[in-house]
């Protein structure tokens, strides 16, 4: 498979009023086209670093990020970034929240992308809701509208910072497998940060296990299950015994 994402050596140091701090130190990874990959380490240990990194939001000290081949630019245009909440402004309708991008990137009269969003609601059962205003939907309802208004500007690279852990478990369960349809239908390449083992085994494709800080790469597990959906995934036989591999690398 073709690389989308690649981290070459890079490290990253801070400055706080007591000292410098290190906080990646050498870290290299590659991530796959229309794959889905999750960044998983001990608290603290940089994987939210590495996605502000990605998204062009900080610089690296040193090595290069490149995607498609290209060094990441500041606010890089090519990455869509979900947040832990979906930040849906309350006095907006749904259909004005999806074209937010588009307005703030001066492209609110681009007929493709205004079509590609009428699609992406009617595809996603969200087209009757577009005049409705945020707090009439479900929590897993303003996920899927969040998606989309990324999913418009036409991303390469999703970045997804635990974009579940406001929900309860049960529309947790329920909003990864809209998600994880959502961005495999798209044929989207998705970055994940999550503390959940389980949530990143079900999504993914591979899992990138950091260090406590200054972070490197440990390992990397490429996982293989036959079940089509994260929810299907968990009841499979193996999902125990990748849990366990990741837990012992983790402690």
């Amino acid at each position: 498979m073709k690389k989308l994402l690649e981290f070459n050596n890079v490290n990253y140091f801070y400055q706080t009023k007591e000292n410098e701090v290190n906080a990646l130190a050498g870290v290299s990874f590659n991530i796959e086209e229309e794959s889905f990959t999750s960044l998983v380490g001990p608290s603290g240990c940089g994987k939210t670093t590495i996605l502000s990194l990605t998204a062009g939001l900080l610089t690296p000290s040193s090595g290069e990020i490149l995607l498609n081949g290209k060094p990441i630019e500041k606010n890089d245009s090519r990455i869509g970034y979900m947040f832990q909440r979906d930040h849906l402004f309350e006095w907006r309708t749904i259909w004005q929240n999806i074209i937010l991008g588009l307005e703030l990137q001066k492209m609110k009269k681009d007929e493709r992308r205004l079509e590609l969003a009428e699609q992406l609601l009617k595809k996603y059962d969200l087209y009757s809701f577009k005049n409705k205003k945020p707090r009439q939907l479900s929590g897993g309802m303003r996920q899927r509208v969040a998606l989309i208004r990324t999913l418009v500007l036409e991303p390469a690279l999703l970045l997804l910072d635990e974009p579940f852990s406001a929900l309860d478990f049960q529309t947790r369960l329920k909003v990864c497998d809209d998600v994880y349809d959502i961005i495999k239908s798209e044929k989207k390449t998705a970055l994940l940060v999550t503390h959940d083992i389980s949530e990143a085994l079900s999504m993914s494709d591979k899992i990138i296990i950091l260090t406590k800080r200054p972070a490197v790469v440990k390992t990397e597990i490429n996982l293989s299950f036959p079940q089509p959906t994260p929810l299907s995934k968990r009841e499979d036989k193996d999902f125990g015994n990748y849990f366990e591999m990741i837990w012992r690398n983790l402690v």
